[in-house]
Parts: C-alpha cells; structure tokens; sequence
C-alpha cells in the first residue's frame, strides 16, 4: 500500500539573527514611522493598526544601507526556495516591493495574498513577548465542501490552518498565492518587521 503526498505548500524558515543588525534595522523602521507622513496617512485610512511604508514608500533599500544589506542576504535564500519550488524560470527572482511594518501586540493584519509576484516574505527585526503569530491557511479550503474537520494534534501537513510563531531574525519565505494573516498578540510594545516580494 502506498500513500502519496500531492500538491505541497512550503514554506521556508531561515535565521538570519547572526547575519544582519536588528537593532540598526529596528532604528530605521521607526523613524520611518515617525517620519512617513504618508505612510502614517495611508495606514490611518485603511485601518491598518500600526504603521506600513507599503503603499507610500518603493525605494528603501537605495534609501537606508540597512535594508540594502537585508535584501542581499535575503536574495540567495529566495534563490534557493525558487529551487525547493522547483520553479522554471527565465530569470532569477527580482526584488519587486519591500516595506517596513511596526505593528503593535494587540493589532492585526487580515488575511491576505501578494498579488503580481511570485515569492513574499517576512523578515522579523523585533518581536515582544507575548506576539501574534503568522497563520498560513490551506489554499484548497474553500473546495474542501463536507470534509470532516481535523483532529485536535494533527500533522501539521493535514492541517487547514497552520500557525507559525515569530522571532527575531526569523526570515519566512512563500508562493505569493498563499493566504495569511498576522494575528493580534497580548502583551506590550511593537512586532517591527520587513515584508517583500519577488517577482
């Protein structure tokens, strides 16, 4: 008898806390949240609870070294996902947006996808005790119909939502399609963190 595992979702973890600054990525992301009036604007707006340069800032790796270095050492491990994926491409994957998030414990990003690219991800620079974690939800659940839901301890493969917990210098890297969402956590201060895509 022989069981098959068809139509694998990855998602890759890396730890970058050796490699990279957290605290001079830190510093940056504030004072990008002090001073991006825009940002600040456009996060208002929208009901985002904290702040995101994500629809007013495109250039922040020319902008600040810190997130030039980032992007460098992010490349190679998208490079290596792409590979995971088994992806046939033309071209190696390109940086297409990166933006910065400082979200506060108690707030919290709907679920979402990253249209127009083809590898997101996120990069941890400050996580407080007590922070939210990032679910992944199975991409086939609205085809699911009458099937019985899982058992409480499941395989983490079986399951139809899996929660990651974040730290700081965990970078997480995925196919764009795949829905996810930031959960609101308990406790006080910022979950400060990089999000790109690749396309």
């Amino acid at each position: 008898m022989t069981t098959r595992s068809l139509f694998v979702t990855k998602v890759y973890e890396a730890d970058l806390s050796e490699k990279v600054s957290l605290e001079t990525l830190a510093h940056s992301i504030r004072t990008l949240a002090q001073d991006d009036q825009a940002g600040r604007r456009w996060s208002r707006e929208c009901g985002y609870t904290g702040y995101t340069s994500y629809a007013s800032l495109n250039d922040l790796p020319k902008r600040d070294p810190a997130f030039a270095d980032l992007t460098r050492l992010v490349k190679p491990h998208v490079a290596r996902f792409a590979k995971e994926c088994a992806f046939a491409l033309e071209r190696p994957l390109r940086l297409d947006s990166l933006w910065v998030n400082q979200l506060p414990l108690k707030g919290h990003h709907r679920a979402h996808i990253h249209p127009h690219s083809v590898v997101s991800g996120t990069f941890y620079v400050e996580i407080p005790k007590g922070s939210g974690g990032i679910c992944f939800e199975d991409p086939r659940l609205p085809a699911l119909m009458a099937a019985p839901p899982r058992e409480n301890g499941a395989p983490e493969g079986l399951r139809t939502i899996v929660s990651l917990e974040p730290r700081a210098g965990l970078l997480l890297l995925w196919e764009s399609w795949l829905r996810h969402e930031v959960l609101a956590g308990s406790g006080r201060g910022d979950r400060l963190s990089v999000s790109f895509n690749f396309a």
